[in-house]
Formats: structure tokens, C-alpha cells, sequence
């Protein structure tokens, strides 16, 4: 295990940044059309893997999952989002990241799961959709354009919520390993 130091620290920040651009940014995509809603976890697993897997190897340390859960909790003040459906999964899903990375002694493979765990962060956004359903379609007729609400409720079938959960978890992993080798991760 290493010892947090004021350049790891900074470095943690400016991945606790880039994970809150990067879920940001898997929820742009969600507002451009409902089939990259409902695919909002293959999404999260292409942009956030990367960052999570660069600072969890860079840092094997605890606490770096929940600085990166902080970048984004902060955001979600800036930008007025900071409800309970959001703030809660992002805080439980760094606290799991946190107890894994912890009992694999900061192990590539903890840190895998770990980060495989942490591209979970917009499950407060689409997971409504999947476990609050009219409410999502409210919002979507609310804040969306016409045709929006009742096109995301017709891909989001309940059966794709597991095929969606795969595919980003299998995502997830291949682009860790891509991104450990590019960037030379010690695995």
C-alpha cells in the first residue's frame, strides 16, 4: 500500500475532475437520443474506465474511490443535481469500490473490480428508468422533446437492463486493460 503525498493528492484531484467531465458527459449523451439513455452504462464503461483505472494503479491507496465520488458529488452541487437518486448510488458505489480495493491490497484485479464498480457513477440518472419508470417518463415529457419520453420507454424494455449491465461491465474491463497497457499500468 502506498502513502498519500501532495502529488498524488493533486494527481487524484485531476481524476476526480476528469471522472466528473467524463459522467457529465455520459449524460449529455443520454438527453441526445433514448437509446444512448438506456445504454447510459455501456457509455459510462467507455469514458470513466480509464480515469478510474489510471488513478486507482497510480494511487494504491484507500480513499482514491471516494475522492473520485467527491469530484463528482461536487458537480452535482455546481450544477444543482445533488437529489438523493444521485447522491446516494455514487457515495454506496464508492464506499464498495473503497471495501474492495482494501481487501484485494490494492490488487490489479481489486482495482478492476473496483473500477468496474465505479463506471456505475450515472446509475442515479438511468437507472430510474429502469426501477422508476413513470417518473422517468414524466421527466422525460417535462424537460425532453416530443417523442422523446415515449421512445425511451419503448427501448427500455425490462429484459435490456441485464444485457445493458453486461455489455458495460465487459466494456469496462476491456478498456482497463487497454488503458493499462497504453499508459504502461502495472497490473
Amino acid at each position: 500500500m502506498q502513502e498519500w503525498n501532495k502529488k498524488k493528492g493533486l494527481r487524484t484531484a485531476l481524476y476526480a475532475v476528469l471522472y466528473a467531465v467524463m459522467t457529465a458527459i455520459v449524460c449529455v449523451f443520454g438527453a441526445i437520443h433514448p437509446v444512448l439513455f438506456v445504454c447510459y452504462q455501456v457509455t459510462a464503461a467507455v469514458l470513466v474506465s480509464g480515469v478510474v483505472i489510471t488513478a486507482f494503479r497510480k494511487l494504491k491507496a484507500p480513499g482514491v474511490a471516494l475522492c473520485l465520488a467527491a469530484g463528482l458529488l461536487l458537480l452535482f452541487v455546481i450544477i444543482g443535481d445533488a437529489v438523493a437518486w444521485h447522491v446516494v448510488p455514487v457515495i454506496v458505489i464508492a464506499v464498495i469500490a473503497e471495501v474492495v480495493r482494501a481487501l484485494t491490497k490494492y490488487s490489479w484485479a481489486g482495482d478492476l473490480i473496483g473500477t468496474v464498480i465505479m463506471s456505475f457513477s450515472s446509475f442515479g440518472y438511468y437507472g430510474q428508468i429502469w426501477f422508476n419508470r413513470d417518473y422517468t417518463y414524466e421527466c422525460a415529457v417535462e424537460e425532453m422533446p416530443a417523442g422523446y419520453a415515449d421512445t425511451l420507454m419503448a427501448v427500455s424494455p425490462t429484459w435490456a437492463f441485464a444485457l445493458v449491465v453486461i455489455v458495460g461491465v465487459i466494456i469496462s474491463v476491456a478498456i482497463s486493460n487497454v488503458t493499462a497497457k497504453i499508459f504502461k499500468l502495472e497490473k
